[in-house]
């Protein structure tokens, strides 16, 4: 992607990628769905975060550098904005791709307090990973995260976009073990719920 990323005079905003510098991989309906997306806004710059949104569910949820470059295109936006927006926040994943399910395990105060840090060490011998890493079979990311606004529910770990707490070792065993035999990805089915809460019912054409 460096042929995107080169800025050329430093007085001049890099401009949008062109149609021969990168690979449109958006399915029919994601096409379709960023059009309606778009039509929302006053500009295309005000759709930057849920064009990003529909692109990790694309994306089979992992915002590489071919995805940002096609939002870039899609929304005639310079590879660098999308690409600052997508870093900034947490939500997107962008620094790794993420297994089928990830793990997203609050140790903030409340957390904390209940154990979180016991079962984060569970977590890292039973898989044999640590934050930010994936299990070899593809199945599980392991990531620590600040307060899920859950205190009631410590220990808590959010996959996809479910809430399970209070946990302990016994109710994560079980999980891990319902998320083993899991085949659709909660990543992908996260973003996926993201995209369909900003659109109308006739404007959704993702199907799964």
């Amino acid at each position: 992607m460096s042929e995107l990323l080169h800025l050329g005079n430093p007085n001049v905003r890099p401009k949008a990628p062109t149609a021969d510098e990168v690979q449109l991989n958006f399915s029919p309906a994601g096409v379709t769905e960023i059009e309606a997306l778009i039509s929302h806004y006053p500009n295309k710059k005000a759709c930057i975060l849920p064009a990003l949104w529909l692109a990790q569910r694309e994306y089979g949820g992992f915002l590489s550098g071919e995805a940002i470059a096609e939002v870039a295109y899609r929304l005639g936006r310079a590879y660098a904005e999308i690409e600052g927006v997508a870093t900034f926040y947490s939500l997107y994943n962008v620094a790794h791709k993420p297994g089928r399910h990830k793990l997203e395990l609050c140790t903030c105060l409340s957390c904390m307090v209940a154990g979180a840090f016991d079962l984060r060490d569970y977590l890292v011998k039973k898989l044999g990973i640590r934050h930010g890493e994936t299990t070899e079979d593809g199945i599980f990311t392991l990531e620590e995260v600040e307060c899920l606004n859950a205190c009631d529910r410590a220990v808590v770990m959010q996959v996809g976009d479910a809430y399970y707490g209070p946990l302990d070792e016994a109710k994560t065993e079980a999980l891990l073990e319902q998320l083993r035999n899991t085949e659709d990805s909660t990543v992908v089915q996260y973003a996926a719920t993201v995209v369909k809460s900003q659109l109308r019912d006739v404007e959704r054409a993702y199907q799964k």
